[in-house]
């Protein structure tokens, strides 16, 4: 009996290890043809189930040299930050720092004094799920002043006018995407830990995770992706300054994973946050926002996501936590659609009914 049941055990091993085997190989082969059908642009793809990581690269590092990228090549996550900020947020209400129904009035910093019209109205759920109403940085213009570094002139002083000035929400509680609401979640974080966001990500975050080849200011490291622009040219990384909350980190797929796996595991300080980020906060149709996560609802599937796009870069952090699967992408150029096309396909043909 004892025979039987090890060999029993043996070919359910087999099995499953085959099967797992035959989800890698269909992504490193779907992987491998967008990027043959994209050879200018360098693609770095991690994937997780049930613990099992797996990881496929194509492309350089630049387009004028022949070094192949990896797994730990360095990309600008980007927005990705958001989910981090985000979880931060949740790890202070786990904590008893705050509640995400709190409104923002007693927790921003001094500098801030909020119009009238607009006391004890915004909370901080709203905050993080892009509801606030609150004026937002125009991108448009700082990229035409400076298409290179469009975030290194936003200071202090900038942010203070736009909260200061406003007198009213005009769409509140309607999903309008916004940089301001991180930046001032950072701010919030910062005066109830009395620690800049840059250390709270690394003591929270990078640390615990032991993410070595994950970086917030000082990033002067080999194997790291240049990016570049829809017109081919070369982009430089962006200096985030204040706005940092909403992209500062630099990280690879090999790093990223481990914050992947971290979120899925609920056992974990930083996944028992993530459920409180995967809670809706705003609804339309089969899609709604959480805490600094979008979640889409599929049949009996729910994808929790974060998109990240630079002016030369674009990434994507997905992961469906019933059936216990992530995936993250990494593309050296901004090119979102040809990002969310290689996730489509992706789910459709092999997630879906993982």
């Amino acid at each position: 009996m004892k025979t039987a049941f090890t060999i029993i055990s043996l070919l359910l091993f087999v099995n499953t290890f085959t099967y797992a085997q035959r989800i890698t190989q269909r992504i490193d082969s779907l992987v491998n043809s967008f990027h043959e059908s994209n050879p200018e642009i360098s693609m770095s793809v991690g994937f997780i189930q049930g613990g099992e990581t797996f990881f496929t690269a194509y492309g350089n590092l630049s387009r004028e040299g022949n070094e192949a990228i990896d797994k730990h090549t360095l990309f600008e996550i980007a927005s990705i930050t958001k989910i981090m900020t985000a979880n931060l947020i949740a790890q202070a209400v786990l904590e008893s720092k705050l509640k995400v129904d709190d409104y923002i009035d007693d927790y921003l910093p001094a500098v801030y004094q909020l119009n009238k019209t607009i006391q004890n109205k915004i909370k901080i759920s709203d905050l993080a799920s892009h509801q606030s109403g609150l004026p937002d940085i125009d991108f448009r213009e700082l990229i035409e002043k400076n298409p290179q570094q469009p975030t290194a002139s936003v200071d202090q002083d900038l942010l203070t006018k736009l909260i200061n000035q406003c007198n009213s929400l005009k769409d509140y509680g309607s999903y309008r995407y916004s940089t301001v609401g991180f930046v001032l979640l950072g701010q919030i974080l910062e005066d109830l830990y009395g620690k800049s966001y840059d250390q709270l990500v690394r003591e929270k975050i990078i640390a615990p995770l032991n993410m070595t080849r994950t970086y917030t200011t000082d990033f002067d490291v080999a194997n790291v992706a240049i990016g570049y622009n829809k017109d081919g040219g070369v982009q430089a990384p962006f200096i985030w300054n204040i706005v940092a909350p909403s992209g500062l980190v630099k990280s690879s797929t090999s790093d990223m994973m481990k914050f992947l796996s971290a979120l899925l595991d609920e056992t974990s300080a930083i996944g028992q946050a993530a459920k409180l980020t995967e809670v809706p906060y705003f609804i339309e149709g089969n899609e709604a926002i959480g805490l600094g996560t979008n979640i889409i609802q599929d049949g009996d599937n729910t994808l929790y996501l974060k998109s990240g796009d630079l002016l030369g870069q674009s990434s994507m952090l997905c992961y469906n936590r019933l059936s216990d699967w992530g995936v993250l992408i990494f593309m050296n150029q901004n090119d979102w659609k040809l990002r969310n096309d290689m996730l489509n396909t992706m789910y459709e043909s092999i997630l879906k009914d993982q």
